[in-house]
């Protein structure tokens, strides 16, 4: 036998030996206890929003232009890696815990029908390696959608998965991710030493995009396939803003990336990193105001103000555009073209809409007509000209104390 595969013969009498064991505790108690480690060391998180329901690791997640409530969990909280950010470390001393993927569909399912979630999101520890720990997944997966499963499945894709597991993944969920953590390998190195930045994370995410430009979805039936997102840890790792937002700016480019979470670390106790100081929110709140203006507003990322460190400034990076380019040379709204409407301070993409359908009918002339169309006339007026003409002064006040907040 060749060594490779004797290995992944040894991972997997390992990996099954250990997901196997029946475990006498109430599911519902595994799902909190999965959930601990995070709720207590306050470690990174995608999606901060949550309920909780029975005590439950439920969030509230954007899914079809709604917000639903999302069950996110893992297979099991043993993990053969060392990374160290991370609450599942191995060696980090806590209870484990692990369900067998019948068990866990079960309770998915229960949960689903009594109408608690509207979907989940599955992920694991590592154990035996990447292939066997996403054929676990991959096998919860396909009991759920063979037991009736309609609802929302976001499916992470394991460090080392094959191409074979990338497809299947594409096939069975909703949103598939892989967590790239940092933005090259010198940074990865210093939050998982153990993880190979290009083989183990970045490829599998170039092969789920290659698969979805190659292949039909409805040869797999499905009618379009599922978007992928991925999520780094800011601020543990000495990246800079501008590091993130290039390999995020290339992943929009080649593999059509729907998201990119930016969670901000926080020190978590007996862990390498646990006297690091954490990552301002703030940061990453600009980062996501940054990657929306690459995904949706046409902006490249030569156009964005970036401090002498590589960082982006404290202020909102598209009033700092606008300052530059618009004050001295503001936009005409009755005839600039939908591309420069996105670029003034308060207008995103349905707002442009709204003008384009609005100018048809008739010119824009007062702040009143802005104000009637739901816009933010005060933040728009030192950019914007009417007819022509620069906005008055108080006319922008006026207009500010009735205009509802941007999106």
């Amino acid at each position: 036998m060749e060594e490779k595969e004797r290995d992944e013969c040894n991972a997997l009498a390992i990996s099954d030996q250990m997901f196997y064991n029946k475990s006498a505790m109430n599911p519902l108690e595994r799902l909190r206890l999965l959930d601990a480690p995070l709720e207590q060391d306050g470690a990174p998180r995608a999606c901060p929003t949550r309920t909780r329901p029975e005590g439950l690791p439920i969030h509230q997640a954007a899914v079809g232009g709604r917000r639903v409530p999302i069950l996110k969990t893992l297979l099991t909280s043993a993990c053969e890696r060392d990374c160290a950010y991370c609450p599942f470390r191995a060696g980090r001393n806590f209870r484990r815990v692990t369900f067998r993927p019948d068990e866990l569909v079960e309770t998915i399912q229960a949960l689903y029908r009594k109408g608690t979630i509207r979907g989940v999101l599955l992920s694991s520890g590592l154990a035996g390696g990447g292939r066997a720990t996403q054929d676990r997944l991959l096998t919860t997966a396909h009991l759920l959608r063979q037991h009736g499963y309609r609802g929302y499945l976001h499916l992470k894709l394991m460090p080392g998965i094959e191409k074979d597991q990338v497809l299947e993944a594409l096939r069975l969920a909703d949103r598939v991710s892989i967590n790239l953590e940092a933005p090259s390998a010198r940074h990865l190195s210093r939050l998982a030493p153990h993880k190979w930045f290009w083989r183990e994370l970045l490829q599998p995410l170039q092969w789920a995009a290659e698969l979805r430009r190659s292949l039909d979805p409805r040869d797999y039936g499905r009618n379009r396939w599922p978007s992928l997102v991925t999520q780094f840890v800011v601020g543990a790792a000495q990246e800079r803003d501008r590091d993130l937002l290039a390999l995020t700016a290339r992943l929009l480019r080649e593999t059509n990336l729907a998201r990119a979470y930016f969670s901000p670390f926080r020190p978590i106790a007996d862990t390498p990193l646990a006297h690091h100081p954490p990552s301002p929110r703030e940061r990453a709140h600009n980062l996501y105001r940054a990657f929306f203006l690459l995904r949706d507003y046409g902006f490249a990322l030569e156009e964005l103000v970036w401090d002498a460190g590589g960082n982006l400034p404290p202020e909102d990076p598209k009033k700092l555009w606008a300052e530059v380019h618009l004050r001295a040379q503001p936009v005409e709204l009755n005839t600039a073209p939908r591309a420069l409407l996105l670029r003034i301070p308060g207008i995103g993409p349905r707002r442009a809409e709204v003008l384009l359908r609005a100018r048809r009918t008739a010119r824009l002339r007062t702040s009143r007509q802005l104000q009637a169309l739901g816009l933010p006339v005060t933040r728009m007026a030192p950019y914007i000209l009417l007819d022509g003409r620069r906005l008055p002064r108080q006319a922008e006040l006026f207009a500010s104390k009735t205009a509802p907040l941007s999106a």
